[in-house]
């Protein structure tokens, strides 16, 4: 991994380039994407029929996955997986269902009520990737939160293949998922944003995907909601002289795997435990099944980071604002305040990332690239509208009305003011 040296604001600039150039746009893709939008806007069900048939090499009778294949999935999942599905998604629904939110009502003067309604979304698309990249845990987390937020159907998507993974379609059961189709890439991400004579169109689209899938999301913002536009994985260790560099290697590399483009950052106060870390992060590559993506991760964009003090370690790791952070540090709770930007943190020498990954139950669909500066996990709120509303009687309108005009005349805006004026003109 390489080092970086320098005050707190080097660093961050230096970061924050590399950054860019791993979240940089790529012209060439964003013009494929939009062809295939369009033409299956135009083309519909004949469209993804075609691009199944290109991109996949299956051709395709029927889009949906029917009922039994997925009663099949459960025939043939290994029994340890389908309880550890079981096990996380008991974990998933207990700590989303406390993001449920309450309406409210207020009546803050005679003849005024406010408030607020809490709708769910009414059809929700989640988008899951095929082959090496299947993760049924992802399924868990972009599903449970819609089910538990009242959405009224989920569709799921997923690339056509010749034999499902069966955890894919059984966690899609488990969590609830409504409707199937075997349909991947930009032209899935299409068909949830237009509808075609198979698919119904959805009002918004979660789950992660490649380039492709990303480029698609975005370009179909507005006519429908996103969750994110995600870039590649990112974990930030803040670590002391008490951290054990045998796990804070293997959590650095956690993230490695899953991306060339995947970023590690650690950040300590302690020369001795950054010699080890890079000292162990080359020992566990050698047996490292993904080693070769592990490898270039850490190579290009791995980064170990001395800091004078604490502040300074979180200073910085703030600026980074990781998707994962983890704390390994002695009594790593009492820093909590010390932290403003994450997706989601890990405090402790034994909370390593993949436990929120799997199993404890906070979502691990998280803002990357520095976005936690302002966004947040997916949940239940992201699946839920707030409606606002307000009844004000003609006592309340006379009472409010000089304020009002006031406002619209000084904006420009007379019919604004009329709106008010003639309700009190009708004596």
């Amino acid at each position: 991994m390489k080092r970086l040296t320098g005050t707190n604001e080097e660093i961050s600039k230096i970061l924050y380039q590399e950054q860019l150039e791993l979240s940089k746009e790529n012209l060439d893709v964003e013009a494929t994407v939009r062809e295939i939008i369009e033409r299956v806007k135009e083309e519909g069900d004949e469209a993804l029929r075609a691009y199944s048939k290109q991109f996949d090499q299956v051709e395709l009778s029927n889009l949906q996955v029917s009922d039994q294949v997925i009663d099949q999935a459960f025939d043939k999942i290994d029994k340890d997986v389908l309880t550890a599905l079981q096990n996380a998604k008991a974990n998933i629904e207990s700590y989303h269902r406390q993001q449920l939110e309450a309406g409210f009502e207020d009546r803050p003067t005679e003849g005024v009520i406010r408030g607020q309604l809490i709708r769910p979304i009414e059809r929700v698309g989640v988008y899951v990737p095929g082959g090496t990249a299947a993760y049924p845990s992802s399924v868990l987390m972009n599903v449970i939160p819609a089910k538990i937020a009242g959405v009224k159907e989920i569709i799921m998507i997923t690339p056509p293949q010749k034999e499902f993974v069966p955890a894919i379609l059984v966690a899609a059961k488990l969590a609830g998922v409504d409707k199937i189709y075997q349909v991947g890439g930009a032209q899935g991400i299409a068909a949830l944003a237009y509808g075609t004579e198979s698919i119904p169109k959805v009002d918004k689209i979660t789950g992660p995907g490649n380039i492709f899938v990303a480029t698609a999301k975005k370009q179909v913002f507005g006519l429908v909601g996103i969750d994110m536009i995600a870039g590649p994985s990112e974990i930030g260790v803040i670590a002391d002289q008490t951290a054990n560099p045998i796990f804070v290697a293997a959590d650095l590399l956690s993230q490695a795997e899953h991306d060339k483009l995947a970023r590690a950052i650690l950040v300590t106060n302690s020369e001795t435990l950054a010699d080890a870390v890079g000292a162990e992060i080359e020992k566990q590559l050698q047996t490292l099944p993904r080693q070769e993506i592990a490898r270039a991760s850490i190579e290009n964009n791995g980064r170990i980071i001395i800091a004078e003090d604490v502040d300074g370690m979180f200073d910085l790791m703030n600026q980074v604002a990781p998707e994962h952070l983890e704390v390994a540090m002695e009594n790593a709770y009492d820093y909590l305040d010390k932290i403003e930007n994450a997706g989601s943190i890990f405090l402790g020498h034994y909370t390593s990332e993949p436990i929120g990954d799997y199993y404890a139950g906070a979502n691990h669909v998280l803002p990357t690239t520095a976005t936690s500066r302002f966004s947040s996990a997916l949940g239940v709120h992201d699946f839920i509208k707030r409606i606002q509303y307000t009844q004000y009687s003609k006592v309340a309108v006379n009472a409010a009305e000089k304020d009002i005009t006031t406002l619209a005349y000084a904006e420009g805006l007379q019919a604004h003011a009329r709106a008010i004026e003639v309700r009190n003109d009708q004596n």
